[in-house]
This record gives C-alpha cells, sequence and structure tokens, in this order.
C-alpha cells in the first residue's frame, strides 16, 4: 500500500523523518487513551487495564517500527532500535530522571526487576551467538524463529511475575482513564492504529534514505535516532514521575520498558522474521549489558538504592560518550559496518 511512497529526495526525506515520529508517539498515546476508555465503560478492573493497554500501548512506537523494518529487510534498524532504546532508556533517561531528583529504588525493583534486565540483555547476546558459543564455525549470528520463541517465553515469565505482583498490591492503580463514550473511544482506537502505521512506515523508510544521505549506516540510524524517537513515552513519563518525585515510576518506567523490548518486541520480530545480526550488533549489545551493569552498581554503591545527581550525570556522560564512538569509530575503521 505504502511502498514507493517515500522514494523521494534526501532533503526531503530528513524533515518527514524528524516529523514521522509525530503520528508514531500520538498514535500511540490515542491508542492507550481509548482503549483504556472503552475497557473502562465495559467495566474492566484498572488493574487490567494497566497491565495490559497501558503497558502495551506505551510500547507501541519500538514495535510498530520493528515491524516494518523486519519485514523489510531492514534487520540493522530493527536491533538498533531495540538495543538503542535500551541504553538510551537507562544513560539517558534515567540520567536526565536523576538529575531532577534522586532516584530511590524499592526493595523489589534492586532484587529482582534490575536483575531480569541484566537477563534480558544476556539473553540477547547468548541466543543471537548460540552458533559461534555452539564452536560452529558456519553460518551468522542471527536471532531465528525458535531465539524469538524463547524470548517471547521469557516474557510470559514476567508478565506471571507482574500479575502476581498487582495481586499482592504492588501496583499503582491511579490511572488516567478518559471519561468517554464508546463510540468516541472507538474512533481513538482505530485513529491511533492508524496513525502508528503511518508513523512508522514513515520513519523506517525515511530512515533509510537518511542513512544513505549522510552516508551513516542504519545500524547507527537505528541506535540513535529512531531508538530516541520511539522512546519519547517513556522520557515524558519519567521525567515528569521524578519531578514529581514519583521515583518508584520513574525507574519503574524504565525498567519494564527494556525488558518489555527485548522478551517482547525483538522476540515477535524474530518470531514474524529471523534477524541476520551485523557484527558491529555485537558490541552494541555488550554496550547494552555494560549499561545495565552500570544501573547495579549504582544502586547498590556507595549509597545502597539510590541512584544520585552525580550518578546521573554519569550516565548522561556515557550516552554522550557512546554516541560519539558511534560516529567516530567508522572514520578510524575501528568497528565494522
Amino acid at each position: 500500500m505504502f511502498d514507493g511512497l517515500f522514494a523521494i529526495a534526501a532533503w526531503t526525506a530528513i524533515p518527514l523523518f524528524i516529523l514521522g515520529f509525530w503520528p508514531l508517539v500520538k498514535g500511540a498515546d490515542w491508542l492507550v487513551d481509548g482503549g483504556s476508555a472503552l475497557a473502562a465503560r465495559f467495566n474492566i478492573p484498572t488493574l487490567v487495564i494497566g497491565l495490559t493497554i497501558v503497558a502495551f500501548g506505551t510500547s507501541m512506537p519500538e514495535l510498530v517500527v520493528n515491524m516494518f523494518a523486519a519485514v523489510g529487510g531492514n534487520t540493522d534498524i530493527a536491533v538498533g532500535n531495540i538495543v538503542g532504546s535500551n541504553i538510551f532508556n537507562i544513560l539517558g533517561i534515567l540520567g536526565v530522571s536523576a538529575l531532577v531528583k534522586p532516584i530511590h529504588v524499592k526493595s523489589s525493583t534492586t532484587w529482582i526487576e534490575i536483575p531480569l534486565v541484566l537477563a534480558a540483555a544476556l539473553a540477547v547476546a547468548v541466543l543471537a551467538n548460540d552458533l559461534i558459543l555452539g564452536g560452529s564455525s558456519i553460518g551468522q549470528s542471527m536471532l531465528s524463529r525458535g531465539d524469538g520463541i524463547i524470548l517471547l517465553l521469557f516474557f510470559a515469565i514476567f508478565l506471571g511475575y507482574t500479575v502476581s505482583m498487582a495481586i499482592t498490591g504492588d501496583f499503582d492503580e491511579s490511572l488516567e482513564i478518559r471519561a468517554w463514550g464508546k463510540g468516541k473511544s472507538i474512533f481513538f482506537v482505530l485513529a491511533g492504529l492508524v496513525l502508528l502505521v503511518i508513523g512508522g512506515k514513515i520513519i523506517v523508510d525515511c530512515a533509510v534514505q537518511v542513512a544513505q544521505s549522510l552516508g551513516v549506516t542504519e545500524r547507527v540510524i537505528g541506535l540513535t535516532i529512531v531508538s530516541i524517537g520511539t522512546s519519547l513515552p517513556e522520557l515524558a513519563t519519567s521525567v515528569v514521575a521524578a519531578r514529581k518525585g514519583n521515583s518508584d515510576i520513574a525507574l519503574g518506567n524504565i525498567v519494564g520498558s527494556n525488558i518489555f523490548n527485548i522478551f517482547f518486541i525483538l522476540g515477535l520480530t524474530a518470531v514474524i522474521s529471523p534477524i541476520p545480526l551485523n557484527p558491529a550488533s555485537n558490541l552494541d549489545i555488550l554496550v547494552n549489558i555494560g549499561t545495565t551493569v552500570l544501573l547495579m552498581l549504582f544502586v547498590f554503591f556507595p549509597k545502597a538504592r539510590t541512584i544520585s545527581r552525580p550518578e546521573g550525570a554519569i550516565f548522561m556522560g556515557c550516552y554522550v560518550a557512546f554516541v560519539a564512538w558511534l560516529i567516530v569509530a567508522p572514520m578510524m575503521g575501528m568497528v565494522p559496518v
């Protein structure tokens, strides 16, 4: 339906690429608002709405972009979007949030959820390189459909954990649900889906053209601009939560997003279309692991279960260094493209 729609000049692709994030983010927002209002009209409990529509809806930008990228064979964008989002979530969003106000971490996040983020990062590294780890010299690193199923099974376990936490009362039920009629709710659900499809298609198509016009790889575009754009809902939620002193929401939003991105979105992407891995992506996966380890160190040391302003500044500095490395390293022949 959209094939050839964005075969346009590079100077047009760049502003279109940037503008494409508006329908992507707004579409997710409308989908969540409309879906939540419609569910409430059918007397579905707030708890269920929060665990399904809201949780899945806020990750729709990453999901839609990955679907288009995978189907179109732009696997560097698909992997870069997820790995880059997870790196940006910790270094960029938590960094900014901690600078706004120090983040206090609750016990369950310290001992269960953050280790799960590390487990997710390690799972991608192992599954993508299972042939190499098994001693085979045939084939390339990739996430197969079988690997995708394994990631989805991990997601099912995480979802079960989330439900059990909610049942025991460790869940924020203070969701803002619109008091809309059924007709208006359905309209916003459908309009949100349309905007998501349009935004996702614009971003993937234009990202390829922008990469070509700027002389950078799709991997770098996916790791930076695409991943930052699809993480805008998490950025807004976490910064506002930090400013209001809601540390649990600020950190929980990021931790949940990182687990969701790998186990569900990357898993579903691999099931739909196996993902061959650019050799350079293994370096990005290692950066993601290192970033998560740094988060764990900050949570435990020097002051237990707190991410301070200086630590937030370190996060931000690391992210700037990472982006600079992505740009400079290929020029110096240090990183395969």
